[in-house]
């Protein structure tokens, strides 16, 4: 055999097996033999017997009804006053941050009253429930709280009092430096930062200051229980 038919023959051989390969059927299995068609069966539901003419109609369910609505309830506004909250008992006489629910009825100046209210009126000077200012007295002491004005001087300088069981209200006032003191003749004698808060007989109406700087010892009331620097409204005098 010649060289080139040599190289033919191998040529041949080669490129059948690159064939093969290329396929993607090299060393495969047969095909597996198709299965033969399932047979299908379908049931069909036989149709319902009509009800018999002597059986009764179930009666109609009644639809259900709707809940009835609440009414809503209406937010509190918001300039409605808070009502007073109690801060603490001292004796049978309750102490409050905040104004009363209603007006305090007025009684006369030294007459000891169910309820009194103090207040941080204008200028910052303290007063009642009615607007009428508050004073205390250098004479008097406040560690411990003990009046001094008794007498002429309190007909002057009438005691601001609060019966026992009782109570006092506190608007602008911090509720923890009001309390009471008991006066010689047992009644209680509301106190600001420890001194005794009294009246001055010459204030006629709200906003009157006439006791301001008297004798150089009695002063209204500031907020925190000091003397105020308020001018005085008259030419007033305690004696």
């Amino acid at each position: 055999m010649n060289t080139r038919s040599t190289m033919l023959k191998i040529a041949l051989v080669s490129a059948g097996l690159t064939a093969l390969v290329a396929c993607g059927n090299y060393n495969q299995p047969d095909a597996a033999p198709a299965a033969a068609p399932s047979t299908v069966v379908v049931t069909v539901p036989s149709a319902p017997e009509e009800q018999e003419a002597d059986q009764p109609a179930e009666p109609e369910q009644p639809a259900a009804q709707e809940p009835a609505q609440q009414p809503a309830q209406q937010p509190q506004a918001a300039n409605e006053p808070q009502p007073a909250a109690l801060q603490r008992t001292m004796g049978q006489v309750k102490i409050f941050d905040g104004p009363a629910a209603a007006p305090i009825p007025p009684v006369p100046a030294g007459t000891s009253s169910p309820a009194v209210q103090v207040n941080a009126g204008e200028n910052q000077v303290v007063t009642d429930s009615r607007g009428m200012t508050l004073y205390r007295f250098d004479e008097d002491s406040a560690k411990p709280s003990k009046p001094t004005c008794f007498g002429e001087c309190a007909k002057k300088w009438p005691p601001l009092l609060v019966k026992s069981p009782g109570k006092i209200y506190t608007v602008g006032v911090d509720p923890k430096i009001v309390s009471y003191v008991e006066r010689p003749d047992g009644t209680c004698q509301v106190t600001i930062n420890g001194w005794p808060a009294y009246y001055f007989a010459k204030d006629q109406v709200p906003g009157d200051i006439l006791g301001q700087g008297v004798g150089t010892t009695w002063f209204a009331f500031n907020p925190q229980g000091g003397k105020s620097d308020v001018a005085n409204t008259g030419a007033g005098s305690g004696y």
